[in-house]
């Protein structure tokens, strides 16, 4: 991953506060982008149980908000000090959302539904000053158009097992050719973690963010 385009350049928003950056997120690509920027960050992963919940009635952009939040808030709980960072991805196709694959055959019943589509993926991004209890959530999409993929691209890409813990049964950061951005949108959104917004988010953090209610902690 580290020798893709996308790693070159990354913007790097000054911190609000002089809490230390936590990510809320076991993900090594999100960890990968942010140390590509250069920022300098603690890891403390939320617990599995901050992703469980699920609204039938949600949409993409309203699921990975509430996710990011919900990350967030598990990690909050057990800090007095630090800027939490979480995030949460989906892709989503033909009203359908498309989380992480369960299984292979899960796998490959994405990859045929996004076969020879435009689709968009959806990153949460929460940002949460424990010393300040101020939150700002924050949702953005990147729009990817996939090529129609022959049974034998599919089976190939399957083989890797580079679509286990992916949203969309895919990554980007693969170096798959029968992927492409839309419109130039956010690479490092597909990946995982919006890093142009992101910069803009931790500049604006003391006009966007709003207290959070006390019950939350």
């Amino acid at each position: 991953m580290s020798s893709l385009p996308l790693m070159n350049d990354l913007p790097r928003g000054r911190l609000p506060t002089d809490e230390p950056l936590v990510l809320a997120s076991g993900s090594p690509r999100r960890a990968e982008l942010l140390h590509a920027a250069g920022y300098e960050f603690e890891i403390q992963p939320a617990a599995d149980s901050a992703e469980c919940g699920i609204c039938s009635r949600e949409t993409a952009p309203e699921m990975v908000a509430r996710l990011a939040f919900q990350k967030a808030a598990d990690v909050i709980r057990k800090r007095k000090r630090g800027l939490i960072l979480a995030a949460d991805t989906l892709a989503a196709c033909q009203g359908q959302i498309l989380g992480k694959p369960k299984n292979r055959d899960h796998a490959e019943s994405m990859l045929k539904l996004l076969s020879g589509t435009k689709h968009d993926v959806y990153t949460g991004v929460c940002l949460w000053s424990a010393a300040s209890n101020r939150c700002y959530v924050d949702v953005v999409r990147s729009r990817l158009e996939m090529q129609t993929l022959s049974a034998e691209q599919l089976d190939a890409y399957l083989d890797t097992l580079l679509w286990e813990g992916k949203a969309g049964a895919f990554g980007y950061q693969d170096g798959n050719d029968w992927i492409s951005v839309v419109d130039q949108d956010s690479e490092s959104n597909i990946v995982g973690l919006p890093m142009e917004r992101l910069a803009e988010l931790l500049e604006k953090f003391d006009s966007l963010a709003d207290k959070v209610e006390k019950e939350v902690r």
